[in-house]
């Protein structure tokens, strides 16, 4: 195993890993390059069993046992740095001691993505990149098929949004729609009813909705953003407007993660494939 000692944070090899925690700079530079980063042992082993290729990998001294494996057979670098100068690299302490910077592939359309699928969620500019990790790691974890991602939601393979989903982004087929205004129309010419979930006046509970539209039916659940929820145009393109049933007690809905897992759980059960 041939690994490379960088004691210096500044050093230029070490470019990617700089200040994960900075939102604008991350953006712009992994959008430049074409990258982003998996955290802890696992995500990298799933980003590598997921086959996407690495750049470099960045370890501490005492992670660097747990993945000689790992760094014995990837074609890219391996840095092994001290923990204070990952510290430093990076902006924060990194307690699991490993990070790898992975080229990015490019993006299906959204009809690659639909083409066999019969269960997707469609978000609509949900932000927050914890958020998006967590949905796609209830999506993926309840086997639906693909999710569709409006122009501005938050990035999949953001550090954050990979780490949440604990590499469920890599597993999960997901398209980015073109289009705001009118991207839902090529999932209604694909034959998709669009169930748009919001706790707003006239919605039905999604158990009856999925139910009502039979088993051999394609759907498509509509997520909207984290506070103000789906957008007014997206509301009156959906087929039917439904909620996840509350008990009361002053909660008239749950936040966008929880509410995505128990939509998603209910999406899936009733698809006999």
């Amino acid at each position: 195993m041939d690994t490379i000692e960088v004691a210096d944070p500044a050093d230029d090899r070490l470019a990617d890993y700089v200040r994960l925690r900075d939102v604008n700079l991350r953006r712009s530079l992994e959008a430049e390059h074409g990258l982003f980063m998996a955290e802890g042992e696992k995500v990298i082993r799933r980003a590598l069993r997921a086959g996407f290729a690495p750049r470099s990998l960045l370890l501490t001294r005492r992670r660097l046992a747990a993945l000689a494996d790992v760094a014995a057979a990837v074609d890219a670098p391996v840095y092994v740095v001290a923990e204070e100068v990952a510290e430093a690299l990076v902006g924060f302490d990194l307690h699991r001691g490993a990070l790898a910077s992975f080229h990015r592939r490019p993006l299906p359309a959204p009809a690659e993505v639909l083409a066999g699928a019969r269960r997707v969620v469609v978000l609509e500019d949900v932000v927050d990149h914890t958020n998006v990790g967590a949905i796609f790691r209830s999506a993926a974890g309840l086997g639906v098929d693909a999710v569709l991602l409006s122009p501005r939601c938050a990035d999949p393979l953001y550090r954050r949004s990979v780490k949440v989903s604990m590499g469920a982004v890599f597993a999960q087929p997901y398209a980015r729609l073109a289009d705001w205004h009118g991207g839902l129309g090529e999932l209604r010419d694909r034959g998709f009813r669009l169930l748009a979930l919001t706790p707003g006046p006239g919605s039905v509970p999604l158990a009856r909705a999925v139910a009502e539209l039979g088993p051999d039916a394609r759907v498509a659940l509509l997520l909207g953003t984290e506070g103000d929820g789906l957008s007014a145009r997206w509301l009156d393109q959906a087929d039917t407007a439904v909620r996840v049933p509350m008990a009361g007690r002053d909660v008239d809905s749950l936040n966008v993660t929880a509410a995505a897992a128990i939509a998603c759980y209910e999406l899936v059960r009733a698809d006999p494939g």
